[in-house]
């Protein structure tokens, strides 16, 4: 009767016996109301005549009567239950595909709101309402709505499957844990449903945790086809850059080897075009000297003859042609020095190209640097942001302490490193003398100082100008065709690696490798004395920009 009681607010309607809507309400002396049937049978089953509600014991049976007030308002109740009932049922909604249809209905099948076990049919809210109202089917056991509710009963013993057989992991019924599965262990099927459900939320987490894991590896996987891709497009538009470069040079080689040979041959047939002009000339004085032998030579004219024979006789003036000749010019081995000397170039333009791609690379760890003042010796002067530092004749009276440097121009960044992978640059353009690279923090500050990587310092100097020295042991020297206006200085701490570079040439100047490196690494400077202004320009601590190609 819970469905009875939920289309009514209360249940005052109700016999506390058989839980159904009053037949024959009758009251007793306590004050209760029950069916005259229900009341009846009750105290025909027990020796004492008691109350079933609040236990009053009554000594001589009661003598019951219908209660004629009751009756009434009960008749206008159920007749209020069934216009409710009948109004619900206009209003329901025929089953859509997916929801579970109503067995009873004929045409237009509305939707079930509950299947009966017993009957093993489901029923819309009007073909439920037997199920509600009627003492013998109210003890049928109602399901929410189903496809198949003869699934939900033993096929051996036709009873609700209402427990779970933890042995054999199976749904059955009472019958069934008595007979067939008999010393199994069994719970009900709700207790089961909860831990099933439980683990089925758990599985259902993990599910979605692998999901998520899966969808940020997909992200990742994309992020990674992104960045490969965008490599890519700079790999191709360097390669594009390179062999465009590469191209204009052999355009450039084939057309100096063409007009090198072009020219020789020019020279050749202007050589021969002057000659044969001599040779044309001397042929056209011959011809008029001939032309007039033979006229002479039919004169009859013996005085004539004899006159003109002594101013013909001399040969005009001619020349010598016999060791006069046109020499082709020798080609041997002219496009073998052409393409030498474009392997050369291809080779120089290669090896830039690798420079500037390692530069590119480095710049990537670029770092802020800023210089300490803490450690600069009293001789240096420091610009406001930290940034550029050079020189001064005047020695500054400063703390004396443990940090800082007394007897040399050197001083330090603030940023220590431990690992990883860092990178600076240095503007060194106008200077004479410098000193850079890295130190260790636990290093002489005081008093001679050797530059040596044993000494905790990795740098690399300029003197006079124009020599360059690696400080190490052996120090090694080395010449560059132009002095670099800008040092770019790279460390790879756990590879032992220190590297300087030009970076506007993109070219390497040393590197340090194989170094120990087992202490806080800092940056390290010296813009050597000014040297009578010769040296004052200062060393700049530069914003890294990329480096960008410089191929011709």
């Amino acid at each position: 009767m819970s469905a009875v009681s939920n289309l009514r607010s209360d249940n005052q309607f109700l016999c506390s016996i058989c839980l159904d809507v009053f037949t024959d309400p009758v009251s007793i002396p306590c004050g209760h109301n029950f069916c005259k049937n229900c009341i009846t049978q009750h105290w025909d089953m027990n020796v004492m005549c008691q109350c079933p509600m609040c236990k009053e014991t009554f000594y001589t049976r009661p003598q019951l009567r219908v209660n004629t007030l009751l009756s009434e308002v009960v008749a206008q109740f159920r007749r209020e239950v069934q216009q409710k009932a009948s109004s619900s049922s206009s209003e329901q909604q025929a089953a859509k595909p997916g929801e579970v249809p109503c067995d009873i209905c004929t045409g237009t099948r509305l939707k079930a709101l509950k299947s009966c076990l017993v009957r093993q049919e489901s029923y819309c809210q009007t073909h439920l309402e037997p199920h509600l109202t009627k003492k013998g089917l109210k003890r049928h056991q109602l399901i929410e709505a189903v496809e198949n509710p003869e699934g939900r009963m033993c096929k051996k013993h036709d009873k609700p499957l209402e427990l779970f057989c933890k042995t054999d992991q199976t749904c059955v019924c009472v019958l069934c844990s008595v007979l067939d599965h008999k010393y199994h262990e069994f719970v009900p099927l709700r207790e089961e449903y909860e831990g099933k459900k439980a683990e089925l939320e758990k599985t259902e987490a993990e599910i979605q945790q692998m999901i998520q894991k899966r969808r940020l590896k997909i992200q990742q996987i994309k992020e990674s086809v992104k960045m490969s891709k965008c490599a890519a497009d700079r790999q191709k538009a360097e390669g594009v850059q390179v062999f465009t470069a590469l191209k204009n040079s052999v355009d450039r080689g084939l057309k100096e080897l063409i007009k090198e040979i072009e020219d020789k041959q020019e020279t050749t047939e202007k050589q021969a075009e002057g000659l044969i002009k001599d040779l044309k000339k001397e042929i056209s004085e011959l011809k008029k000297r001939s032309s007039e032998v033979e006229q002479l030579s039919h004169s009859e004219d013996h005085l004539h003859l004899l006159q003109s024979f002594l101013s013909l006789k001399a040969a005009p003036p001619t020349k010598d042609w016999t060791e006069v000749s046109v020499r082709p010019p020798s080609y041997e081995g002219t496009v073998v020095r052409a393409v030498a000397q474009l392997e050369e170039t291809l080779r120089k333009l290669m090896k830039k190209k690798l420079f500037e791609a390692e530069l590119k690379k480095v710049q990537q760890y670029a770092v802020d640097v800023t210089l300490d003042p803490d450690t600069a010796s009293p001789v240096l002067i420091l610009s406001d942001d930290g940034k550029q530092v050079y020189h001064s004749d005047v020695k500054k009276k400063l703390p004396d302490n443990s940090e800082r440097f007394t007897r040399y121009c050197n001083i330090l960044g603030k940023q220590s490193f431990s690992s990883g992978r860092f990178y600076f640059e240095v503007q060194v353009k106008g200077k004479t003398k410098w000193d850079l690279g890295v130190a260790r923090e636990l290093i002489n500050r005081k008093g001679e100082i050797p530059l040596s990587p044993q000494d905790g310092f990795w740098t690399v100097w300029l003197r006079n100008g124009n020599e360059y020295e690696a400080n190490a042991d052996p120090s090694v020297s080395f010449c560059l065709q132009s002095g670099p206006e800008k040092v770019g200085v790279f460390v790879h701490y756990e590879e032992g690696l220190v590297s300087f570079y030009d970076v506007v040439a993109a070219a390497l100047i040393h590197s340090f490798t194989g170094c120990s490196f087992n202490h806080r690494l800092h940056s390290f400077f010296s813009p050597c004395k000014n040297d009578g202004d010769k040296n004052s320009a200062p060393l700049i601590i530069c914003p890294v920009n990329q480096t960008e190609s410089i191929i011709d």
